[in-house]
Parts: structure tokens; sequence; C-alpha cells
């Protein structure tokens, strides 16, 4: 049994990737599409996604700030594991004042 899609949540980022997807699944499957967009801190990134799934004909755009879970539920628990990114616990090598 085939069911109509009507209407898809997509984890929308403004990039190239999503904004490809979100033109795919409305052209394929003739649905309406409504994008979901974390805040985890990316600041200046977030108005361009919207405005460009405006842009793309998305009528329900939601964007929610996840800074505080984000941090509780996966930096601090990170930290206390001791995680380690290629070998260290920073994320990009320190300048040597070279």
């Amino acid at each position: 049994m085939s069911r109509e899609i009507k209407k898809v949540v997509l984890a929308y980022s403004g990039g190239l990737d999503t904004s490809v997807i979100l033109k795919w699944l409305q052209e394929t499957y003739k649905c309406e599409v409504v994008t979901f967009t974390a805040d985890l801190g990316q600041g200046e990134e977030l108005e361009p996604a919207r405005k460009k799934a405006e842009m793309l004909g998305i009528k329900e755009i939601f964007v929610e700030d996840l800074r505080e879970e984000f941090v509780r539920d996966f930096v601090f628990p990170m930290f206390r594991a001791n995680a380690l990114y290629e070998g260290s616990i920073c994320s990009a090598p320190r300048s040597r004042g070279r």
C-alpha cells in the first residue's frame, strides 16, 4: 500500500546538500517541506539559512536555540569522558607564536 507524502520536516543547515535535498523533496514528492535548524552557536550563519529557505518557497521555518542543551548533553559529557580529537582535547593545533 502506497501512501501519499504530504509534509516532510527537514533538518536544514542552509548549505548545498540540504538545499538540494529540499528541492528534491518538493519536486519528487510534491509535498510541503518544513525546515528545522538547530542553533548550536553558529551565530551569523542562521539568518542566511532562513533567507535561503524562504527563497526556496518554504512557508514553515523553525530555528530553535539548542545551545544550552548541546553543551549540557554533549560537550560537558565529552570533557568528563576525556574525549580526544586527533590526539588532543582541542579541535585545532595551537599556534606557537610563529
